[in-house]
């Protein structure tokens, strides 16, 4: 059981008021707030131990080295990783598609191969396949969506077949909720003698993952969903298969040797980390694996389910509103997008920020998305497990307050 009163003084940024009324934060899917025990991580790093790491043999070259790959050991627990070297630190969800894309796909796939995705993903899970099926003479292959815009086992069997040598989904949608069945499509994945990536952004920070039952290949997700600092990302990856895989940047801090004309690199993880990483942001990252760990993922998304069950149902009583994925909470995680009959949903976030609720209002990064949906933008309320009931009251007086003032 979540104490949200006594969790929300651990978040300094919610204490302030916009427009002169409470903030209720739910923007959770674009980014999250950091409560002070991350912050102070950051701060103590640069106040105390700044310096390069791997490098140096001086005390604080030791501490910002031990704090650093000390936080790659709570990523590796934290995901359920085998091994630390399975852990690499990137800059993002985007960056840790990208290195496989560019490494693993390139090397891999030749034409006539397929790459199975869905009209679900993320721009970030979907343009860098679309350049490495232009670059190797591949082919996108989508996997069509249920009436509720879900993927279903049914759906990805029809179009995993022989020539499948990647799928990429994502394990929770940023548009719709849903919670996809990853270890299933795993299964077909590999039961042809493909790879599967998955994208758990909008996952990890919600629920309990678990890299090695869901069977993945590659797990990817960012910091700053899940209360780290913005800049630092995690690819997971098979040590089997990344041993195999070449390097996509180069330079310093990745390499052992260097001749004059030919260089060897260091082992995993290192010989994927090249240059001066971002070191606050990977001891951010460790301190916010730490919070979590003390409330228990299975207690985070419980309340989240509470949340949005709630949300769902007092949705539901007003007029005009247009849900998109599944109504039962428990097929989702956290967020709800929607629409507001005769209202654009720019005009909804404007009228909602007025009475000091953020939300958020477009295409979410999931143009092939809109398209399906039949809609160019949508608006979105995600929650942490920092909000609460009352947010959510405000977020529906808010939206009362947006339909009396087009007169819907």
């Amino acid at each position: 059981m979540i104490d949200t009163p006594k969790l929300q003084a651990d978040f300094p940024i919610l204490k302030q008021e916009v427009n002169e009324k409470p903030l209720a934060y739910l923007d959770n899917a674009a980014t999250s707030q950091k409560p002070k025990q991350v912050l102070d991580a950051v701060m103590k790093y640069y106040e105390w131990d700044n310096a390069n790491v791997h490098r140096g043999v001086h005390t604080l070259a030791a501490r910002a080295t031990d704090a650093y790959e000390g936080s790659r050991e709570k990523v590796a627990r934290f995901i359920g990783a085998r091994a630390t070297a399975e852990v690499i630190f990137t800059r993002g969800t985007t960056t840790a598609i990208n290195i496989v894309a560019n490494s693993y796909g390139t090397a891999n796939l030749e034409p006539g191969d397929e790459i199975v995705i869905s009209h679900l993903e993320h721009h970030s899970n979907l343009i860098p396949w679309q350049q490495l099926a232009k670059r190797t003479g591949a082919k996108l292959v989508y996997i069509d969506l249920d009436a509720d815009a879900t993927i279903t086992v049914e759906a990805a069997r029809k179009v995993i077949n022989a020539k499948t040598k990647i799928v990429a989904i994502a394990h929770v949608s940023n548009v719709i909720g849903s919670i996809a069945p990853v270890r299933e499509i795993a299964d077909l994945a590999h039961a042809v003698g493909a790879v599967i990536l998955v994208d758990g952004a909008q996952a990890v920070p919600h629920m309990k993952v678990d890299v090695v039952a869901l069977d993945a290949d590659f797990y990817a997700f960012s910091g700053h969903k899940m209360m780290a600092p913005t800049g630092i990302g995690v690819l997971y990856g098979k040590q089997e298969v990344l041993d195999a895989m070449a390097p996509s940047e180069f330079g310093g801090e990745m390499i052992d040797f260097v001749e004059l004309y030919d260089s060897t690199w260091k082992p995993l993880p290192w010989k994927f980390e090249a240059g001066t990483p971002n070191i606050a942001g990977a001891i951010g990252l460790g301190a916010a694996v730490d919070y979590l760990e003390s409330l228990g993922l299975d207690a985070v998304h419980a309340h989240e389910q509470v949340l949005t069950a709630y949300a769902l149902e007092e949705m539901q009583k007003l007029d005009g509103i247009t849900i998109y994925g599944p109504l039962d909470a428990a097929k989702r995680c956290g967020l709800i997008t929607f629409n507001l009959e005769g209202a654009h949903p720019h005009d909804i976030a404007t009228v909602l920020d007025e009475e000091g609720v953020a939300i958020r209002a477009g295409h979410h990064c999931a143009q092939p998305l809109m398209k399906w949906l039949d809609v160019s933008s949508t608006a979105r309320v995600s929650f942490y497990v920092y909000n609460t009931k009352q947010e959510v009251d405000q977020f529906i007086e808010g939206l009362k307050l947006t339909k009396e003032y087009f007169g819907l």
